[in-house]
């Protein structure tokens, strides 16, 4: 089975950003590792279909069935060496280890709220066993709780595409590709960067942006990303990664992808006002991601 076509944008905070009843849970989990990018996905994937196949069944995955969070949960990391960030600038990252939760109950919670918003009452009879009200209570009840890390969630995703905006946040150069079999854990793509860069990348992209487009598209993207990551330690690093999407792509098309380059050449053509630069980024971005949207529909 394939992995989830899921791309991700993550934080990772030094031990001493958590609450201070979390961090030996937490150290132990770090000593453990027993997660990386090529298997987090699955894992995530399996909580799910553990919490949908009982008799009884969990509202939430990553929780026991009297509906509290399952202790487990707070095993469940991927860890980051401060060392394995680029970082040119020199700003401080960590100490480390970093920790990325993976939150996986609060996330759901927070989709579960947006899928009962705009689902129709006949896909919600069949799909929650509960009534919207109580989706509702339920997922403020779990974003609202120490879950959360007193941070949000570190994890936000999407499926099938990657939003443009989120290139912004990185150095085109530090791009990390391994290249395997399609289905294989090992291939990957992705970008690291200092949570200080990310932040100044996101500041600079959105003015520019909402000088040029308004506050709404990738403007508001930028804004509610650049938002996000205030949550966050200063010393924190973040993390762009294609995810399951590298088995839609292949081995030229991952390694001949272009998208952060052709992102931040808009970032600095927007700024010196070299419009026909920006079209030709544009075209090349849409040819590229639009075959992507095009199998999305055909899914």
């Amino acid at each position: 089975m394939p992995r989830p076509f899921v791309a991700y944008l993550r934080v990772y905070e030094p031990l001493s950003s958590f609450d201070a009843a979390l961090i030996p849970q937490l150290t132990a989990a770090a000593s453990a590792a027993r997660l990386d990018l090529g298997t987090v996905s699955e894992h995530e994937r399996e909580m799910w279909l553990t919490s949908q196949f009982p008799v009884r069944r969990s509202l939430l995955p990553g929780e026991r069935r009297d509906g509290t969070p399952s202790a487990s949960t707070v095993r469940d990391v991927l860890v980051l060496d401060p060392a394995d960030v680029p970082n040119p600038g020199g700003v401080t990252v960590g100490p480390g280890p970093l920790i990325c939760p993976l939150d996986v109950r609060a996330r759901s919670a927070a989709a579960l709220a947006g899928f009962v918003t705009s689902a129709s009452p006949a896909l919600l009879a069949e799909s929650v066993p509960v009534s919207v009200d109580r989706v509702r209570a339920k997922a403020l009840e779990v974003l609202g709780g120490t879950e959360s890390h007193e941070h949000g969630v570190h994890i936000v995703s999407t499926t099938w595409t990657v939003p443009l905006p989120w290139f912004c946040l990185v150095d085109p150069a530090t791009r990390r590709v391994v290249v395997s079999t399609r289905n294989a854990a090992e291939r990957q793509v992705s970008w690291r960067v200092a949570m200080a860069d990310a932040r100044r990348r996101a500041a600079r992209a959105h003015s520019l942006a909402t000088r040029t487009f308004g506050e709404e598209g990738p403007s508001k993207v930028l804004h509610d990303t650049g938002r996000w990551l205030e949550q966050f330690h200063p010393h924190s690093a973040v993390e762009l990664d294609y995810g399951g999407l590298v088995q839609l792509l292949d081995d030229e098309q991952l390694v001949n992808d272009s998208s952060a380059e052709d992102v931040n050449a808009i970032v600095e053509a927007i700024e010196a006002g070299d419009a026909a630069e920006m079209a030709a980024r544009f075209d090349k971005l849409r040819d590229f991601w639009g075959q992507l949207a095009v199998r999305e529909r055909f899914n």
